[in-house]
């Protein structure tokens, strides 16, 4: 329901684009007042911003990165300054380095190092710096960005599936520790299309990987941003007595077999 959210205020991370964008964009239209999170494009942050703000919502940009700590506890600091509270975080930033599973060589330590601080290290940091407010806000709730790849174990990389699940077993401990004032959840979309995908694989093999998952899942459909936006909204906003939950967002994909079998 449009206003509905009303003096709430959100921190999304890694929002410039893609799923953190459009959870932006979708509480902005609700009237909750967005911080925009972004590492690197500051023209494409300031767009979201300007797209919420016109969908009548308040917007603040907040560049960052999360694996650093001290940006972490600017970035909660400077939205909490701008707008007296904060309700709700969505742990969206993510990296990857794309390697086949089977060259055991195409990673080093430094890779997973790198990933895994933006994508584990990076959530729980974050979280840290914004407990202090969620609390006090009372009814608050964090969702973490994860993916299929840390349930499955398939993904761009071995890495990156290491990250991912190591934020889903993250998101357990959380949800013992915040309650009851904050409930954390993660969801764990499959493929979503985009340029982030299709920069890192290639055109071939991206219309490949979409075809495939349109051929093999119940649901034939693959996700657009504004799919995992949506689930990323109602554990924020509806799912009042559910913590520690993890969502896949994969029409189904985790059953494997042509439709018709």
């Amino acid at each position: 329901m449009a206003g509905d959210l009303a003096g709430k205020v959100a921190l999304i991370t890694g929002a410039s684009a893609g799923v953190g964008a459009a959870t932006a964009k979708r509480l902005a239209a609700r009237g909750c007042a967005v911080a925009i999170n972004f590492s690197r494009s500051h023209a494409a942050g300031a767009a979201v911003a300007a797209a919420c703000e016109k969908l009548g919502a308040r917007s603040l940009l907040v560049p960052g990165d999360v694996a650093k700590d001290a940006d972490c506890r600017r970035v909660v600091a400077e939205t909490v300054a701008a707008f007296g509270r904060l309700d709700y975080l969505v742990n969206n930033a993510g990296t990857t380095k794309f390697v086949s599973h089977r060259n055991l060589d195409g990673l080093t330590a430094e890779d997973f190092q790198q990933v895994y601080a933006v994508n584990t290290i990076g959530p729980y940091q974050m979280t840290r710096a914004a407990e202090p407010h969620l609390r006090k806000a009372g009814d608050a709730a964090i969702v973490n960005v994860s993916s299929i790849a840390g349930v499955y174990g398939t993904g761009s990389s071995i890495a990156y599936v290491a990250s991912k699940a190591a934020l889903n077993g993250i998101t357990l401990s959380l949800a013992r520790v915040l309650g009851p004032e904050i409930r954390i959840n993660a969801v764990c979309p499959g493929f979503i299309e985009g340029e982030w995908l299709r920069n890192g694989i290639g055109d071939k093999a991206y219309e490949a990987a979409r075809e495939n998952w349109q051929r093999v899942t119940p649901l034939g459909r693959t996700n657009q941003p504004e799919d995992v936006a949506a689930s990323i909204v109602f554990f924020l906003v509806d799912a009042a007595n559910v913590t520690g939950e993890t969502l896949l967002i994969d029409s189904g994909m985790r059953l494997a077999q042509p439709r018709g079998r």
